[in-house]
């Protein structure tokens, strides 16, 4: 986008107050100010002196170009005092007074529910009246029960206002303070009664959230305790041996070297947190273990704390004390500096290149020093946000899809996937709280929270970990971790009988719905909608979508509301109410009994079901058990029916790549349609051709049609296996 001079700014207002309308003045300069809108419900306020205004990127703006639909009409009011710029959401009036946007001299109008509302300048600047609806927050650390969130883009007043203000600026991909004389940096979300706008906003402005790799979204095993090589081998072991499916091996900081770290500032009490070479008292041959989980379709993420930089005790120092321009035999050591270019390359270089030799696949960033770097050196950026970009881009090596795990860093980290929600206690408060918080991050972009199942501090009740699995099964990924101590290990064999039957139920669940799962990833890198969202997001003209942060629908066809208190009786049943949205009937995914929209129930479950429920009249994706449920080929597809209305014809689309690569962004993905038809009392179940290609795409599946609450029983329809691109559809026509 172009910068205005002054001279071509000061004719296109003259040219507005002559002709006193102009319908293609986007952006519109009056003196220091710059309205830009990006697109119909969404507008930028600058203000800077000597129209010094900005067009470099931030960490939240990467592109503010108009774009051509916007549809906005600008008119001068008042022989030109005023000025009100309009599109089909908004109107904004704006004084020509060449002052900064301030309380009374900017007003916006627009319709919500019915009613046209308006926003002064000084709702915008105090957000007195923006009822925000929730929002993220960087980490679960200490947090023993709900605590307030960070604003979202979604409030109950149809607008949000973001400030970008005085942030650092990206020249050459690298932060740079921005010109003093850029006053003001200010964005508008506007969009009514359409919740779906201010995402799709959000992907114009900040970027789409990238394809995440598919393992990130299946099942971990994590815990802080020194693995060693007959450790792991027994735990896979007994993932195999007692029926539950596993896809990652999270490492914690016992992987690497501890107390031979004699200088750095440490942390909690010791100065062996920052490390960088295999502890092989534990793990003699790091590679030959890594490569061996890597056959069995198991990825390996390393825990890394880099606040203390290369230590002289590491493998690595001296190749990158030389990289650096530095005398290793001097045993220096240089503070850790993110903001550095040379730094951080030589960084990366050589604290990683053996464990990418090794295959780890990606890194678990643990940043926990903001007491001691809350910004990068010489900027305004907070370091969590920067390291997570930097950490993220570092995994884009070899055309893989970059992958993160680390704290939230705010606006404009939703391009930097998947996080960690840090040490949360366990107890029901806090199970309680990340149900809620899955939901409200998403409106701020968190799209993809991987908590802590059963808390890290605590959680030693059998009952807890089993309804916090069943959430952790119900969103973006199922990763048990705690600390240290025998009677906190979450495996899932280790909790007794019920509870293992229970657990077993809900990793199956788990790796059965890895298709749907997938394929609503897809559908939130598409559309920037949150993975798990709020009612709200979906049904905003609804009073019963609001104030229900106990449920929350994943992806568009499963509502889920995971229960979040302690039971009773021997099999501890616990209820939850739950809201089934107008319009459509609702299934419950265990017994097929049907909840008409508009119904407000208590559902009750005990411990070895959860309250999960599937959109009828849709094609639902799944596919058969399997221990590694996120690598595994979709050879047979499960497709799941439940009972539509008369006249439905209603997609959902079945997304398939390769899993890791980038190869997606140059269209190297398939899509299949499937489709639910009713006329009456007959049911016509089309499976579309297969469009696209990626490599290693299967050319043949066979599919089982499972018909539910159609009547008394279930039945299962198996169709041979078959082209996936059979020019021909597959049909199938059930009556109900």
């Amino acid at each position: 986008m172009k910068l205005f001079s002054f001279l071509v700014g000061t004719m296109l207002a003259a040219l507005i107050c002559v002709a006193d309308i102009c319908t293609a003045q986007n952006p519109l300069i009056l003196g220091n100010k710059r309205i830009t809108v990006i697109t119909p419900t969404l507008f930028r306020l600058e203000y800077a002196e000597n129209q010094k205004f900005l067009d470099h990127p931030t960490m939240f703006a990467r592109d503010r170009a108009t774009k051509l639909d916007t549809g906005v009409v600008v008119s001068a009011l008042d022989g030109g005092k005023q000025y009100e710029v309009k599109t089909s959401a908004f109107r904004l009036v704006i004084d020509n007074d060449n002052l900064p946007f301030g309380q009374i001299n900017t007003w916006v109008y627009f319709t919500r529910n019915g009613k046209e509302k308006k926003i002064t300048g000084r709702n915008l600047h105090s957000k007195t009246k923006n009822y925000n609806l929730g929002g993220s927050i960087p980490t679960l650390d200490a947090v023993t029960k709900e605590i307030p969130t960070n604003d979202g883009l979604l409030s109950s007043d149809g607008w949000y206002y973001l400030i970008d203000t005085g942030t650092d600026i990206l020249i050459d991909d690298w932060l740079a303070p921005r010109d003093r004389d850029h006053v003001q940096d200010q964005y508008c979300f506007v969009y009514g009664d359409d919740f779906h706008a201010p995402f799709r906003d959000l992907g114009v402005i900040s970027g789409h959230v990238p394809m995440t790799r598919k393992y990130q979204h299946g099942i971990w095993y994590s815990r802080w305790y020194p693995y060693d090589s007959e450790y792991i081998s027994n735990l896979i072991n007994g993932y195999n041996e007692q029926d539950f499916p596993l896809d990652i091996l999270s490492m914690d900081m016992d992987w690497h070297l501890q107390d031979e770290a004699k200088v750095g500032i440490g942390h909690n009490m010791t100065k062996g947190w920052t490390g960088f070479t295999w502890n092989r008292n534990l793990n003699p041959d790091p590679k030959a273990l890594i490569q061996g989980l890597k056959r069995d379709s198991i990825y390996v993420t390393v825990n890394e704390h880099p606040h203390d930089g290369v230590l002289p005790h590491e493998d690595c120092y001296a190749d990158f004390m030389r990289a650096m321009g530095k005398d290793p035999s001097k045993k220096e050591v240089m503070l850790f500096d993110c903001g550095d270019k040379k730094y951080m390359e030589n960084y990366f270089t050589h604290t990683r290149k053996e464990n990418r030799d090794f295959g780890v696949a990606f890194w678990w960033v643990d940043w926990q020093q903001d007491y001691l770097y809350p910004y990068v050196r010489g900027t305004k950026t907070p370091t969590l946000k920067w390291i997570n970009k930097l950490f993220y881009e570092d995994t884009e090596k070899d055309n893989m899809r970059g992958a993160g795990y680390s704290r939230w860093g705010g606006w404009g980290d939703h391009r930097h996937p998947i996080n960690f929600s840090g040490d949360a206690r366990g107890n029901w408060e806090v199970l309680a709280f990340e149900v809620k918080l899955s939901a409200t991050s998403g409106n701020q972009g968190c799209y993809y929270w991987a908590h802590d199942i059963g808390g890290f501090h605590g959680g030693t009740v059998p009952e807890l970990l089993v309804r916090w699995s069943q959430f952790g099964a119900l969103s973006a990924a199922l990763r048990v971790h705690a600390a240290r101590g025998a009677d906190l290990d979450r495996r899932p064999w280790l909790w007794g009988d019920t509870a293992t039957t229970a657990l077993r139920t809900a990793y199956h669940f788990r790796s059965e719905m890895m298709p749907y799962i997938y394929s609503s990833v897809r559908t939130t890198h598409e559309t920037m909608l949150p993975l798990t969202r709020c009612m709200f997001v979906d049904y905003p003209t609804n009073d019963n979508a609001f104030d229900r942060y106990g449920q929350y629908m994943l992806g568009d066809l499963l509502l889920a509301a995971p229960i979040t208190k302690k039971g009773e009786g021997p099999t501890m049943k616990a209820s939850q109410e739950v809201w089934f949205p107008e319009g459509d009937d609702w299934y419950d995914y265990f017994t097929d009994e049907c909840h008409h929209g508009g119904e407000i129930s208590e559902i009750e479950k005990d411990i070895y079901t959860f309250p999960v429920f599937v959109k009828g009249g849709y094609v639902l994706p799944m596919q058969p058990y399997n221990r590694r449920p996120s690598s595994c080929d979709l050879s047979t597809l499960v497709l799941r029916v439940y009972p539509g209305k008369d006249g439905d014809t209603n997609d959902f689309t079945l997304y398939e790549d390769d899993g890791v690569s980038r190869d997606y962004e140059k269209g190297e993905y398939a899509k299949t349609r499937l489709t639910y038809t009713q006329q009456g009392n007959k049911v016509t179940i089309t499976i579309n051709p297969t469009e696209g290609k990626y490599k290693g795409q299967l050319e043949k599946r066979a599919y089982r049609i499972e018909l539910c609450g159609f009547g008394k029983d279930r039945k299962t329809i198996t169709i041979p296996t078959r082209s996936i691109r059979k020019k021909t559809e597959y049909k199938f026509t059930a009556n109900r």
